[in-house]
């Protein structure tokens, strides 16, 4: 999940999906390669289907499970909270038609699964009323971000 603070309020960034889900809100989310970290997999994903960079990157503690219909299946994925720059400009790929910035109140409201609206209110709770946990902030330095 993408944070950034404004003026006002902390805000989360959402993307509006083509392909499967199509016209639905979603987080940034992919899959991990092989040979791949599931956080080095965040960065990669929020920099080819944003164009951001984090400032810093969290682990959120916690995992998103659901169970996904047309491959009988169980995922489970873990949560990665990225601080961006307020200023940082969006990029989407091919992915996406859209994207908004906006408050985890009006976020709980726009995303279509109860797993989502779980992660923003654990989020808001961990990383956002409060400063986040040292110890679940992950190195990134030495890795290559720019694209």
């Amino acid at each position: 999940m993408a944070l950034r603070t404004t003026t006002r309020e902390h805000e989360v960034l959402l993307l509006r999906r083509t392909g499967t889900n199509a016209g639905e809100w979603s987080q940034i989310a992919g899959s991990i390669e092989t040979g791949e970290t599931a956080w080095r997999a965040a960065l990669r994903e929020m920099r080819e289907e944003t164009g951001l960079v984090p400032d810093s990157l969290y682990s959120a503690d916690l995992c998103e499970q659901f169970y996904e219909i047309g491959t009988d299946s169980i995922w489970v994925a873990p949560i990665f909270v990225a601080y961006v720059d307020s200023e940082a400009a969006v990029r989407l790929n091919e992915e996406h038609s859209a994207y908004c910035w906006t408050s985890i109140g009006r976020a709980v409201d726009l995303l279509p699964f109860p797993g989502q609206k779980t992660m923003l209110m654990h989020i808001r709770h961990w990383f956002v009323e409060r400063e986040p946990p040292r110890l679940l902030e992950i190195d990134t330095s030495g890795v290559p971000l720019a694209m």
